[in-house]
């Protein structure tokens, strides 16, 4: 029994092909600046750029220990604080969407 090629062959159809993405360029647009254009940096990312470039963005002791106790069985999962981190970033989620 052999198998019908007849979806590659429709007409039209374009799947997978790069003749189907023709919307797409591989240039990206100029971008005109003008003087008074200026960005603004939140609080928050600028503490994280602090961060990264005093090379403090997280404890390599804290990550060794928790490691280790999760090697040796030790490790325990305050459910309770993951269910409120949770929670709290669905909430962020939604007003970010709202806003």
């Amino acid at each position: 029994m052999k198998i019908d090629d007849s979806i590659k062959k429709a007409a039209g159809l374009g799947v997978n092909t790069p003749a189907a993405r023709t919307g797409k360029s591989a240039e990206k647009p100029a971008v005109d600046s003008k003087p008074g254009d200026s960005v603004h940096i939140s609080s928050q990312l600028q503490t994280i750029a602090g961060q990264l470039a005093s090379g403090s963005v997280f404890d390599s002791e804290k990550v060794e220990e928790i490691k280790a106790a999760i090697a040796n069985g030790q490790f325990q999962v305050n459910a309770e604080k993951v269910a409120e981190g949770l929670i709290d970033t669905v909430k962020d989620l939604i007003h970010s969407r709202k806003g």
